[in-house]
């Protein structure tokens, strides 16, 4: 049976449109359908609105709508060679030759490397490590008996590769190349500064993009000397480093990077700490989980695994992270940092390595408790002080979801409870001990929400929130409602669940009452018999 043909009403420059598919048609032809009505580019941004401004999701679920509440299509970044600047009479094509002709000339007479061989670079590195993987020994049938680990990455894990393909990985390399020298919209540059932004409204290769905003609208990029190819190619290097588990993948590193980037709009952070501290900030929780398994601490411990051994069982997920990170970074060619000089770059590594540690949940009311000691008479001149304020912050952007809107953060518990449950399963088939919120048998969503934000989360936010009231809005009065919200669900539950267990015990009581009816029903006849045989 062929699925019903949708019919889309939209505007483009005010100018009304309407669009016409099938909700069985692939995701790229409704968005091709969309670009070409808005006459865009293939490697322009396309952002669609409903009536109440909030941006929608262009796909072949979008919701049908009529000639009255028509979307608004917009084109939200642009290459520079649009028909905007042909109207104002500039030569876009040649002026970009000419720039880059210079660009070259000038970088190379400097002694810095041009840009072109960052890309041949990267091609190399991509080669190199395609040469040392085992994934080309498939077709013996060895890859997967093979080894589990080749150092410390994961490339095979319980059935599932985790790695992205080369293809995947060149398609986004490619696109956020294409998109690089965009101009994002005053518009979208204001909404990403929102703690409410929505993560799954964009792809992969326009979060590399949006990452790359975030450097330069808190121009990092110009007080630290930063070199854009440098820096596309080093958030690439991190995008390649997430894998494709559940939660702890790309999209939520993006998610807390975009969350803390939000905090040091709100809080004026670069004006308390200083630029440098806000750059560790912003560029640990880009490297916070770095090659994350799928699977806690707590399983890397009791499974004994190449993590735990090499780190002694001390936080060997956040150690690991903060290896890849600065592997990384040992690149010249991904170095953002190459410019700041040795006693900057110390404090760095120093500020990095402490943000990741604290993300270890294991040390949560440690870390709380020592920042609540010094919350009152905060000094921002006093290094232990403002060490803590950043792993405070980090630690309330990397558990942030439930303070974003409930369609954005629902599918990310989703995601969390896939990833809990798939671990709580291996833990069971090897033996291992299982947390009770790992148990699909034990655990149900809304009770893990209850406990995790009455007792972790809400705490956390409200600590904060004490020392920049700013955030009470923004971030703890959603996450108030969410505990609201998970509390009055968990009570429907357990109330259902007695009406069910009394319907059972009526029920029961009633197949009992009626045994008993037919007994004395069956002994009374049999009494009735026996008494007129008696008599005969």
């Amino acid at each position: 049976m062929t699925d019903k043909v949708k019919v889309i009403y939209f505007t483009v420059d005010g100018k009304p449109e309407q669009a016409e598919f099938r909700s069985d048609f692939p995701a790229d032809d409704v968005k091709d359908c969309f670009r070409s009505a808005s006459e865009a580019g293939p490697n322009d941004i396309l952002k669609l609105y409903n009536q109440k401004g909030s941006i929608i999701n262009i796909s072949p679920k979008l919701e049908e709508n009529g000639p009255d509440s028509r979307y608004r299509l917009e084109v939200v970044a642009t290459n520079c060679d649009t028909a905007i600047a042909k109207r104002l009479g500039v030569d876009m094509s040649g002026l970009e030759a000419r720039l880059q002709e210079l660009e070259t000339k000038v970088k190379v007479e400097n002694g810095d490397t041009p840009s072109v061989v960052y890309d041949l670079r990267n091609k190399v590195e991509c080669f190199r490590e395609k040469l040392e993987g085992v994934e080309h020994l498939s077709w013996l049938g060895l890859f997967k008996d093979l080894v589990r680990y080749k150092g410390s990455k994961h490339f095979y894990q319980n059935g599932t590769y985790l790695k992205a393909s080369e293809a995947d990985l060149k398609r986004v390399w490619e696109k956020f190349k294409k998109m690089s020298n965009v101009q994002l919209t005053t518009e979208v540059r204001e909404y990403l500064r929102q703690p409410s932004f929505d993560n799954w409204q964009w792809e992969d290769a326009e979060m590399l993009v949006l990452l790359q905003q975030m450097y330069i609208d808190l121009d990092f990029v110009s007080k630290f000397h930063i070199e854009i190819p440098v820096l596309q190619t080093f958030l690439f290097e991190v995008y390649k480093h997430y894998n494709n588990v559940p939660f702890h993948n790309f999209k939520h590193c993006f998610c807390v990077c975009q969350m803390m980037y939000g905090i040091s709009w709100l809080t004026d952070l670069c004006s308390l700490i200083g630029d440098i501290d806000v750059m560790i900030m912003i560029t640990a929780t880009i490297c916070h989980d770095l090659d994350h398994p799928g699977y806690n601490n707590a399983y890397q411990v009791n499974a004994k695994t190449e993590l735990a051994l090499r780190y002694n069982d001390i936080s060997p997920l956040e150690n690991h992270h903060c290896a890849v990170a600065f592997e990384i970074l040992e690149k010249p060619h991904c170095n953002i940092f190459k410019n700041i000089g040795p006693e900057r770059y110390k404090r760095v590594r120093e500020g990095m390595i402490k943000t990741i540690l604290a993300t270890d949940m294991a040390r949560h009311n440690e870390i709380l408790s020592e920042f609540k000691s010094i919350r009152d008479n905060i000094d921002y001149s006093n290094k232990k002080h403002k060490d803590l304020l950043m792993m405070i912050c980090i630690k309330v952007s990397d558990i942030s979801n439930e303070a974003r809107p409930m369609d954005v953060s629902d599918p990310w518990i989703d995601c969390l409870l896939t990833e809990f449950f798939n671990q709580g399963d291996i833990e069971k088939l090897q033996g291992l001990p299982v947390a009770p919120f790992m148990d699909r048998e034990k655990t149900t969503k809304p009770s893990s929400q209850v406990g995790f934000i009455g007792f972790v989360l809400l705490p956390l936010f409200e600590t904060l929130a004490a020392l920049f009231p700013v955030l009470d809005e923004h971030i703890v009065e959603p996450v108030r409602k969410a505990l609201k919200y998970y509390t009055d669900m968990v009570k429907a539950l357990e109330e259902e669940k007695k009406r069910k267990e009394e319907r059972q015990e009526n029920g029961e009581n009633m197949v009992k009452n009626g045994e008993a009816t037919k007994m004395r029903k069956l002994s009374q006849t049999n009494g009735s018999v026996t008494s007129q045989v008696e008599a005969k």
